[in-house]
């Protein structure tokens, strides 16, 4: 049996065009489109059915339930708002962050401080479906656009919003208009984007690591503020790549050992389900470096890469190091030459350090 297809599902900026078009039409008209449909920017055309529609004198909203079909999108289920209203003859669209949308506070920022965290793309699909509901009834095109997020607030505490700077709810997101299900796209971009931040921060060191209490040890160990350390998690290709682009003088990466080995042996996706430890290979390695036989083969046949460190650590052999080592040579060679000094600190589960490289 072929195993289901997963569903894609749409962005918080598809849903917030979708929602701004139906208000627009439903206050030139009086009338809400229900459901309503946009083009994206690839051609795709979707319709959306609303959630909740209101109708003033001078001002339509209309709402939106974002589906992120069967990616684990922290905002699937969110209800995104759009409230048009009229603005001054000449002026254009401008946008207005609702309650659960968030504010740019730092520069490095695809828009500028002070500005509604509405990026670039999903400002111009809105601006698109101004244009077209005004061509189709006879308006103007110069309104003011509130997007909102039920709870948004709320749901931004479990985003990388708060340390690049976004306060106050969640970014209206999407370069496509399309959740594509486990591409993570959210979180890679939210990498690329604190690289930004620190960038315009005028950064010159920052550390990326592979989970909270790496991140930590690397905060204590270099004294970094929590806006120098970029949210890599399992993704170490993402953060190096785009430093190869965007250099920063100095990279710290912190991780546990597993996650470790896998980058020294050229993994770049160091999630469980993407690579996986190869402690054969890691025996090998640590025989060229002249490990005992008896202690090569306690790794080789070992049940994690944390066991073989203990029995390393037992035997006197530094196997943190080594895997430091490997770490820091397979970053090196992904960032293919870019002004970066990079240093490696492997930790154990309790944050103590047990190899630097």
């Amino acid at each position: 049996m072929s195993e289901r297809k997963l569903r894609h599902g749409w962005t918080t900026g598809a849903c917030a065009t979708a929602a701004t078009k139906a208000a627009y039409t439903a206050l030139l008209t009086g009338a809400f489109p229900d459901p309503v449909g946009i083009t994206l920017p690839r051609g795709q055309t979707p319709t959306f059915a609303l959630t909740d529609s209101r109708l003033g004198e001078q001002e339509a909203m209309a709402a939106i339930t974002k589906d992120a079909g069967d990616d684990p999108d922290v905002t699937h289920g969110a209800v995104v708002r759009a409230t048009v209203r009229p603005a001054a003859p000449g002026s254009g669209v401008s946008f207005r962050a609702g309650p659960g949308v968030g504010t740019i506070t730092k520069p490095g920022l695809p828009l500028p401080v002070g500005e509604p965290a509405i990026n670039p793309v999903p400002r111009q699909m809105m601006r698109e479906v101004v244009a077209e509901v005004a061509a189709a009834h006879d308006g103007t095109g110069d309104v003011e656009v509130e997007v909102s997020v039920d709870g948004g607030a709320e749901i931004a505490e479990k985003t990388w919003n708060p340390r690049l700077g976004i306060v106050g709810g969640l970014s209206i997101l999407g370069t496509t208009g399309i959740v594509i299900p486990y591409s993570c796209s959210a979180w890679i971009d939210s990498i690329r984007r604190g690289v930004d931040v620190a960038r315009a921060l005028g950064y010159r060191h920052v550390g990326a690591a592979t989970g909270s209490t790496s991140e930590q040890t690397v905060m204590r160990l270099h004294g970094l503020p929590e806006d120098a350390m970029l949210d890599m998690g399992d993704f170490a290709g993402a953060v190096l790549t785009y430093l190869r682009r965007h250099p920063i003088p100095r990279l710290t990466l912190g991780g546990g050992i597993a996650k470790f080995v896998k980058l020294g042996f050229g993994h770049l996706d160091l999630h469980s389900k993407r690579s996986q430890v190869d402690l054969p290979a890691l025996a090998d390695v640590a025989a060229q470096e002249g490990a005992p036989a008896s202690l090569v083969e306690e790794i080789r046949t070992a049940n994690t890469a944390l066991d073989a460190l203990q029995r390393s650590q037992a035997a006197g052999f530094d196997l943190g190091g080594l895997v430091a080592h490997r770490a820091r040579a397979a970053a090196l060679d992904v960032l293919r030459g870019a002004p970066v000094e990079v240093d490696v600190v492997v930790i154990d589960r309790a944050g103590t350090i047990v190899g630097r490289a």
